[in-house]
């Protein structure tokens, strides 16, 4: 992700009351792809027992932890000092863009504002996170989808009656909502002939829906997800360039001949 030519500069607020620490590495990688993470605080009450997982790899992932005690019980502490940095981060102009790691909705106001500001806002959180915080990001990213590839189950890559099978272990179903949100989408881009650039579609269909991710349907790559569903033409046109291709995508279009056909049987 760049801004303007440049690569987006990001601050990196992580919410340990609310996300594991397993999966830390898979998402900083994430989080390298859209951007370089200029700066990296976590925040939590260190001297609670529940978060004595995160130490071990705060070092070594070069997170600096800011420490927030709880002066009551059952609210999490962490959620202010998160807030008031963020705001003070805006202001110093010294990063484009947030990610919020986080669970809890109580960051959907933060999200908001940061974005009213003009600031690219990121959340990666786990699927139970609610939905306002999902939809206040500019793009939301699911921790389920980022553990290592040991721990995913291998699937065949191999073709079954023209479609795609997932290559891991889906978070969810292809079903009507996704069929339409794609169908839509398509349509919405195509030219005169009904083609749609596919390098355009992926952020388009994100406008829409911030947690969308090819991953969340056991897919690595939009195409496969597309071509999984049947209901697509592919086109694959050269650039120009060796060995480069664009990639097009239309809706299928039932032939009239076979429906003339069809009606008469």
């Amino acid at each position: 992700m760049e801004l303007h030519g440049k690569e987006l500069r990001l601050a990196v607020l992580i919410d340990a009351d609310n996300v594991p620490y397993a999966n830390i590495k898979e998402m900083l990688e994430e989080i390298a792809k859209n951007g370089t993470p200029t700066i990296k605080r976590i925040y939590a009450d260190w001297t609670k027992p529940t978060v004595s997982g995160w130490k071990s790899v705060l070092l070594e992932n070069a997170i600096t932890p800011i420490q927030q005690y709880s002066y009551t019980t059952g609210k999490n502490s962490s959620d202010s000092a998160l807030i008031i940095d963020a705001m003070d981060l805006l202001y110093s102009e010294k990063v484009e863009g947030f990610c919020i790691v986080s669970s809890d909705s109580d960051f959907t106001r933060l999200a908001i504002r940061l974005r009213e500001a003009g600031m690219k806002v990121i959340g990666i959180g786990e699927k139970k996170t609610p939905k306002p915080f999902i939809t206040a990001c500019d793009k939301f990213i699911y921790i389920e989808i980022l553990k290592p590839a040991a721990v995913v189950a291998e699937v065949s890559k191999s073709k079954v009656k023209g479609t795609e099978k997932p290559e891991a272990v889906p978070l969810n179903t292809i079903d009507a909502e996704l069929i339409k949100l794609l169908r839509e989408s398509v349509a919405d881009l195509a030219d005169e002939s009904g083609w749609t650039f596919l390098g355009e579609l992926g952020n388009f269909i994100l406008k829409k829906k911030t947690d969308f991710d090819p991953r969340n349907y056991g897919f690595t790559k939009l195409l496969a997800l597309i071509k999984s569903c049947g209901i697509f033409e592919i086109d694959e046109r050269e650039a120009g360039k060796s060995n480069v291709r664009h990639i097009y995508v239309r809706i299928k279009h039932v032939q009239k001949a076979h429906v003339q056909k069809t009606r008469k049987n």
